[in-house]
């Protein structure tokens, strides 16, 4: 399956190449913002934009160092000689680099996540247009309610994904941010201009108050904004597999030539792909709230966040990023059969009108103390095979209020149609304006 999905981008975010890689561009932005202040030589400066590594060196020195940025460090410092190595990471802590290269690579993946979500929008957008006057039964605890159509049922989701998508680029903008304030924060070697230049230079804003880390009640919210994705999908996906239940039979994903839906039953078209995303929420989930319980490190600073990000962050963005694609298929795919859900609906009989037809009653004077009473009984007393409309048709106070062309416009569904037609234009319009 994962290999339908151009996901080599994202893992490469996650790849340990292109961490040690943004802890070099950390590095070599840093030494240049000292040689320009006077910190360090400027011929020290200049070599250290030369400097590079070779991963598997930086593996064997830590067999010995324990510490992989030592390792790191004594790396970048080798490769350009003893003398202007010894200015590499010059007043630098471990976690000024660390950090603000993990900040660099969730930029990164940032920039790969945001076009598959794109895509989800479009897709969505297109499904809504296309299906935004066919009725269908708007279902409450199961069962029948009022009619709704079906693009009017994903508009919802269209924009609780914009929703997410909004809440995710804020945590992102609160959270990738650089800090070189050196051991626990205050800035003894470094300072606030040197720090405001080398963020400057890596395009990034400063840590506003750090400890000897970018305090992480910052990534949590970029779990929690991931998560947030996961639910959205999760809810789409749950809807389209009870859609596809062989009852109801609505909505059905893409079956595509040699594909099987089941080993032993050759007639199976399951709804595979939702059943995956409702999953690979569950999973998502689960990385939540280990990133909350990072927040609390003892005192300034300890490591026990570290080994966990190392976890949850590539895996949240390389899952998030898989299941996106996943649904950009499925709704690509996606086959509406209207006349299945027009099918559906006269299973109640016309009995989904049956709000609109008391709302009518009171507004002709009818107090709803007896309206409501009226039209349940009508509505209780249904049997099979026959309609409601009919009946209320019949009854000699229903004929009071209202005659048989108005009960036919009624039932027709075209106040409906026009009604939710109305809403989806104006709600697509206001969605275009915060995109």
């Amino acid at each position: 399956m994962i290999e339908r999905y151009s996901l080599k981008e994202m893992s490469q975010v996650w790849s340990l190449e292109n961490r040690f890689d943004k802890m070099l561009q950390v590095e070599r932005a840093v030494a240049q913002a000292q040689g320009e202040l006077g910190l360090i030589p400027k011929e020290a400066a200049r070599a250290i934009q030369k400097v590079n590594f070779k991963l598997k060196n930086i593996l064997e020195r830590e067999k010995t160092t324990r510490h992989d940025v030592t390792a790191f460090v004594q790396e970048l410092a080798a490769s350009i000689g003893e003398k202007q190595g010894a200015y590499v990471h010059y007043g630098l802590t471990s976690s000024d680099v660390l950090d603000t290269g993990f900040s660099l690579q969730l930029r990164q993946a940032q920039r790969v996540l945001n076009p598959v979500i794109k895509q989800v929008k479009e897709h969505l957008k297109h499904l809504i247009q296309k299906h935004k006057s066919a009725l269908c039964s708007g279902r409450t605890h199961g069962m029948h309610a009022e009619p709704l159509s079906f693009g009017y049922k994903l508009l919802g989701y269209l924009a609780e994904l914009q929703r997410a998508e909004q809440t995710f680029q804020t945590a992102m903008n609160q959270t990738i941010l650089g800090k070189f304030s050196g051991a626990v924060g205050v800035y003894a070697v470094l300072s606030p201009e040197l720090e405001e230049r080398v963020c400057e230079a890596l395009g990034l804003q400063a840590e506003q108050v750090a400890t000897q880390v970018i305090p992480r009640d910052r990534h949590a919210r970029i779990l929690f904004a991931l998560n947030l994705f996961g639910v959205f999908w999760e809810r789409l996906a749950l809807e389209l597999r009870h859609l596809q239940r062989t009852e109801v039979g609505e909505v059905s994903e893409g079956f595509f030539k040699g594909q099987t839906g089941s080993s032993a039953m050759p007639h199976k078209k399951n709804p595979i792909s939702s059943e995956n995303l409702t999953g690979l929420a569950r999973l998502l989930r689960s990385y939540l709230s280990p990133s909350l319980e990072n927040v609390s490190l003892w005192h300034e600073r300890d490591i026990s966040h570290s080994s966990v990000e190392r976890v949850i962050f590539p895996d949240a963005f390389t899952l998030a990023h898989y299941a996106l694609n996943r649904l950009v298929e499925i709704l690509k795919n996606l086959q509406v059969n209207q006349e299945r859900m027009k099918q559906n609906m006269n299973l109640s009989q016309g009995l989904q009108f049956s709000s609109r037809v008391l709302t009518v009653l009171v507004s002709r004077g009818l107090p709803r103390s007896e309206a409501y009473p009226l039209v349940q009984k009508i509505s209780h007393s249904l049997k099979p095979g026959e309609s409601f409309e009919n009946l209320l048709k019949q009854n000699a106070q229903i004929k009071k209020y209202l005659t048989a062309q108005e009960l036919s416009d009624i039932f027709s569904g075209k106040e409906y149609s026009a009604a939710l037609e109305k809403r989806i234009d104006w709600v697509l319009k206001e969605l275009d304006k915060n995109p």
